[in-house]
Formats: structure tokens, C-alpha cells, sequence
């Protein structure tokens, strides 16, 4: 095989191979090598070694022939795994490489016709508009895992930057509007991830403190109000409860709330954040709010601005009402009431004018305490090795520069192969840090690979394209992009357990 060869269809379900013009198979990927057999594998197997007899014409003859016809389809015999007999329809183009032509091959199941319509003419319609599709949403999946992996590097350096840099530096600012760029690029790449497995998004709800999503969602808004004359008041239970939130939803509608406060001060005033625990016996209500006996975290977000008029009131949470002009969509509460009861919580609001508004999150919570481990730098830093494992070198190379500048030895392998090396040398690895896909050996290989040579060394997932849903309850795992911070608390927390 030739490593340097950019295989885009490496984890397409359906068996497809790349063929040079001497006939040698210079990628093939998984879903072939299962179809064909060890045959695929190896220093440069052949196309003849799979060539059914049966064929008009020998492999090399065959790659001529249809080099002059450019026939979209094609029907061929083939050696399947066991030397099995298959009869394949197979959907063909070419390229040129960089100079070489290259054929690629793509196995697509059969079709079945309707007796109206002319067979050939149906099977290639349908088969044509099936490998265009299929093209299509792999083309998304390879730009959303780039893409991820780009952003990766980006939020990661400029989250790093930011914890070491003194609120009052002058480009602090400019920081924070990057980190907010790539964050909301991420969702955009998350989004095609998804679309390019045409199903829902699966992933559920990660436990963790309130606190921290919190303070980071202040540290956003707070630079943009210095000149506003605003006066924050915090007031965080610090011994927390724990509750089930994505991240990056709540985080954006505590900010949207934040925003509505600071809207409401243009001539500066007082900001007031508190969370605390809640615990009710039984049924109670506030406001709107309908709460079941339980245990809950509360946010509450007030504000000594203008007010909302009581008649206005009872409609702050209906899509598209606004009392902000013609410029604004009137979505904002609505969209933080649409996040809040999806996470089966509720959004309590009550206001006089002139006399300032209260807005109270409540969100079901577990009566456990997740320690603030993490929120000083001192606590981030470690002294173990680790050894990361990504065939992007952006990733190896953030990774690296975090890590080392929290204390952490870095060892990094941009395959399975070479990582599995490291293991096997003379350094003792306590964690390993595993990107899932990869070429030639995927993450989840080289897990399985390193559970049964190295038990006792920990093991963190990461991905910018499969899901935390996808991997066995074992395997710690991390969502790429991340940020520093999102690295360092889960190197902590995978070298805790």
C-alpha cells in the first residue's frame, strides 16, 4: 500500500479499493479487506488475485478497456474471501494523482428494477445517483473531521494563551473573540458530522457542575461591559450539585440572558449571579415554573435596570415578541425556555419596572458534589507521561504544547503502529490519548491492541466525528474540538480513576 495516498472513502460501509495503472491495489479499505480477505493486504497486492476467470478480459486488459469507454458501471466476477464466487456491480472512475492515474473502484449491492422500465438503464440510473450520494456524504465526513481537527488546534492554543494571560492585557479581547469564533465554527462542523451520518445526534446530556459553565459564559461578557460602568456580583455554591446539561446549549442560553441584563443597563448598574442547591419534599411552583418533588440547581441572574412592564410579562417567552424594535427577532427568552425544558428543567421570570428583573434556571440535578478540581492553574498540572496518538499533526503538536506546559511528560505517534512501538519500548506510559480515526490501524484497534499488551496503562478517546455514544463504558472520552482546559481536566480526571 502506499501510506501517502489520501484515501477519502477509508471508513465508507461499503467495500471500495484504489487501483494503479500496472493493476497493484494501493489502498483498500476496511469493508474490501472484510469482502475479499487477506488477499488486500500486505506489500501491493494484485487486482488479478481477486480477478474472476469468467471476466471477457484479464485484470490489466480490463483497466485499458474501460479507460476507453468511461462506462459508470460495470458488471464483474470476482474471488470473494475464501475463494467464494461473487458477481459484483461496480461503480467506476479515474483520476490522476498527481501525475499517476489511479481507478477507483466502489462494490454496490444490487438493485432491484422495475418490469416497466429498461434494466440497464434503471440499474445505472439508480446506481449512479446512489454513488453520487454516497460521494457526497463522505466528502462531508472527511471536511467535518479536517475541519474539526483545524478547530481543534485554534480553540485549543487560544484557550491556552487566555489561562495564562492577565485579565488586563490589551489584546485579551481579541483572544475572546476568536475563542467564540471557533467555538461556534465547531458547531457548524458537529452539524455536518451529523448530516453526513443521516441520522439524529444521539449524544446525551454529560454530568458536570453548573459553576464552571457559568464562570465561563461571565469571563466572555464581562470585557465587553468594563466600559459600561456594570458591577458583578457572584455568589456560587461551592459545593455544587451535579446535573445533566450539553455544554454548549446552556452555555449559550446563560449568555443570552447575561446579554438581556446588560441590555437593560445602558447607564451601568448591578449584575447579580447566585446558584444554589434545591431540594423540595414536595410539589411547588414559582411563577410559571412547575417543579416535582426532587433535587434541582437553581440559576438566578438578576439585574437593578429598567424593568419589565406586567403587561408585558406574561408574553417574554413567545417566539418572535419583542419590545426592542423592529431589529431584533424576539427569540432570545423563547430559544433559553426551548433549551431549559429540554433538559427537563424550567425558566421562572419575574420584574417590576424601574425596579429591575430576576431570572431563575432551574435544572433536575443528583445530590452529589462535583469537585471544582480544575479552576486554578496549580491544579491542572501533573508530572505523568502520556503519550498522544493522532495522524494530524496539529492535533499531536497542541496536545504536546498543553500538556508540557502543565508538567506532563509528551510522547506523540502520528499512527497505531508507531504508537504501539513507544509502548513497547522502555518508557512506562501512564495514559495514552487516542484520536478513533485514523488510517491503516483505527483508534478503536489500537485500543484493543493496548488492552491486551499494556492492561494497566489509562486510555482517552478522542474524535471529532464519532460520538461518545459509540464507545463502551470503559473508555474514557473527549470531544474534539476542545479547549486547554477541556484537556487538562479530563487528563486529570482519566488519571484519577
Amino acid at each position: 500500500m502506499k501510506p501517502d495516498l489520501v484515501f477519502t472513502l477509508e471508513h465508507a460501509s461499503w467495500p471500495a479499493f484504489l487501483v494503479d495503472e500496472a493493476g497493484v491495489i494501493c489502498r483498500a479499505n476496511p469493508a474490501a479487506v472484510k469482502a475479499f480477505g487477506p488477499t488486500l493486504e500486505g506489500s501491493g497486492p494484485r487486482l488479478q488475485a481477486i480477478w474472476g476467470s469468467d471476466n471477457p478480459a484479464p485484470a490489466e486488459q480490463f483497466l485499458v478497456q474501460w479507460e476507453r469507454s468511461q462506462t459508470p458501471t460495470v458488471s464483474l466476477k470476482l474471488r470473494g474471501k475464501g475463494g467464494i464466487a461473487r458477481s459484483e456491480t461496480v461503480a467506476m472512475c479515474s483520476f490522476a494523482n498527481d501525475g499517476p492515474k489511479y481507478f477507483l473502484f466502489q462494490f454496490l449491492p444490487e438493485t432491484t428494477t422495475s418490469s416497466a422500465e429498461p434494466k440497464g438503464h434503471s440499474i445505472e440510473a439508480t446506481l449512479a445517483h446512489k454513488q453520487k450520494l454516497d460521494c457526497a456524504l463522505q466528502m462531508a465526513r472527511t471536511v467535518a473531521l479536517d475541519f474539526n481537527n483545524a478547530l481543534t488546534s485554534i480553540l485549543g492554543h487560544t484557550s491556552l494563551v487566555l489561562s495564562r494571560m492577565e485579565p488586563s492585557h490589551p489584546w485579551r479581547d481579541s483572544l475572546l473573540e476568536v475563542e467564540r469564533a471557533a467555538a461556534k465554527a465547531a458547531e457548524i462542523a458537529n452539524d455536518l458530522g451529523a448530516f453526513s451520518r443521516q441520522e439524529r445526534d444521539t449524544r446525551s446530556q454529560s454530568s458536570g457542575n453548573l459553576n464552571l459553565v457559568l464562570q465561563r459564559t461571565i469571563d466572555g461578557l464581562r470585557p465587553n461591559s468594563r466600559e459600561a460602568n456594570i458591577d458583578w456580583k457572584l455568589e456560587l455554591e461551592r459545593e455544587l450539585f451535579t446535573t445533566r446539561f450539553d455544554e454548549a446549549k446552556m452555555q449559550q442560553a446563560l449568555a443570552k440572558v447575561l446579554e438581556n441584563a446588560l441590555e437593560a443597563l445602558p447607564n451601568g448598574g448591578r449584575i447579580g449571579i447566585q446558584t444554589r442547591n434545591v431540594e423540595l419534599l414536595e410539589k411547588s411552583q414559582d411563577r410559571n415554573v412547575q417543579l416535582a418533588p426532587g433535587a434541582y440547581v437553581m440559576v438566578e441572574i438578576t439585574d437593578n435596570g429598567c424593568g419589565i412592564p406586567e403587561k408585558v410579562l406574561p408574553r417574554v417567552f413567545e417566539p418572535f415578541f419583542t419590545t426592542k424594535g423592529d431589529n431584533h427577532r424576539g427569540l432570545g427568552l423563547a430559544w433559553v425556555y426551548g433549551v431549559v425544558t429540554n433538559h427537563g428543567g424550567g425558566v421562572a421570570l419575574s420584574s417590576r419596572p424601574s425596579a429591575g428583573t430576576s431570572v431563575r434556571v432551574y435544572l433536575p440535578a443528583e445530590k452529589r458534589i462535583v469537585q471544582d478540581d480544575g479552576l486554578t492553574g496549580e491544579g491542572l498540572n501533573g508530572e505523568q507521561t502520556v503519550l498522544i496518538v493522532d495522524d494530524e499533526d496539529l492535533v499531536l503538536t497542541l496536545g504536546q504544547t498543553i500538556l508540557s506546559s502543565y508538567g506532563y511528560r509528551v510522547l506523540i505517534a502520528n499512527s497505531g503502529q508507531k504508537a504501539l512501538d513507544t509502548l513497547g519500548g522502555q518508557e512506562t506510559i501512564d495514559l495514552v490519548i487516542t484520536d478513533l480515526v485514523m488510517p491503516v490501524m483505527s483508534g478503536r484497534d489500537l485500543v484493543e491492541h493496548i488492552r491486551q499488551l499494556s492492561p494497566g496503562v489509562r486510555i482517552l478517546c478522542t474524535s471529532g466525528y464519532v460520538w461518545a455514544g459509540g464507545q463502551d463504558h470503559e473508555t474514557a472520552y473527549l470531544q474534539k474540538p476542545f479547549t486547554a482546559r477541556d484537556l487538562l481536566l479530563k487528563v486529570k480526571q482519566v488519571l484519577a480513576n
